[in-house]
């Protein structure tokens, strides 16, 4: 059997946003109380794995505040350093800084960005999101391959919107999408499991499921 590794892809925790801003990659934009206890539930999800054999090997993290703060219950609970993955950063968007996004749309001056949403003309192309994305799992899955062998496991924590154009790109699926629809609540966990030949399957998960139900969470944040 070919040697894999497994890499979850894990979305950060809920923030403090009382504005209800788009804030894309803004600074600033830490955790809420609840996304506290959103990352100390996820740290507390990969803990049990590795009781149950599953151990995380390599831990890497978006640069944003969010995402960072996020990884660190679980880096402190595993003492394991976490590599900062700019290729993983949340995707460009003309909207942000923005809240009420959806009044702004009126507004004629903004009518442009809205011309070609298969790309979309508002942001970051998807192709490029999934292929940055992408080239990071590989670095970091040949990195957990070459220094732990085969089953090692590493967790990237990154945003909804590279997370998902990667997990449709991975099962075959169109990239273009209704923002409504994504599949990547606050701290779930996308699994992509590489072997020789790239992804080879991909699971989903949601630790803290209950939690994200009380979270107020914004499209494409």
């Amino acid at each position: 059997m070919a040697d894999t590794v497994t890499v979850h892809l894990v979305r950060h925790g809920e923030v403090h946003n009382p504005d209800k801003v788009l804030y894309g990659r803004l600074p600033g934009f830490g955790l809420s109380a609840l996304g506290q206890q959103m990352a100390e539930g996820i740290a507390e999800h990969f803990v049990q794995r590795a009781e149950r054999g599953h151990p995380v090997h390599l831990l890497a993290a978006s640069p944003l505040q969010r995402a960072q703060e996020t990884i660190a219950p679980l880096a402190g609970r595993l003492s394991l350093p976490v590599t900062i993955e700019d290729r993983v950063l949340e995707a460009e968007n003309a909207f942000e800084g923005l809240s009420n996004v959806r009044r702004h749309l009126r507004t004629p001056r903004f009518w442009p960005l809205l011309r070609n949403p298969f790309r979309p003309s508002w942001g970051e192309p998807y192709k490029h999101q999934v292929e940055r994305v992408l080239q990071a799992v590989k670095d970091i899955a040949d990195r957990a391959l070459a220094d732990h062998g085969d089953g090692a496991e590493a967790v990237i924590v990154s945003h909804q919107l590279p997370i998902w154009v990667t997990r449709l790109w991975a099962e075959q699926r169109p990239l273009w999408h209704d923002p409504r629809q994504r599949e990547c609540t606050l701290t779930s966990v996308t699994s992509l499991r590489i072997g020789p030949t790239g992804v080879e399957s991909v699971s989903y998960s949601e630790p803290n499921k209950e939690l994200s139900k009380q979270a107020l969470a914004l499209p494409g944040a």
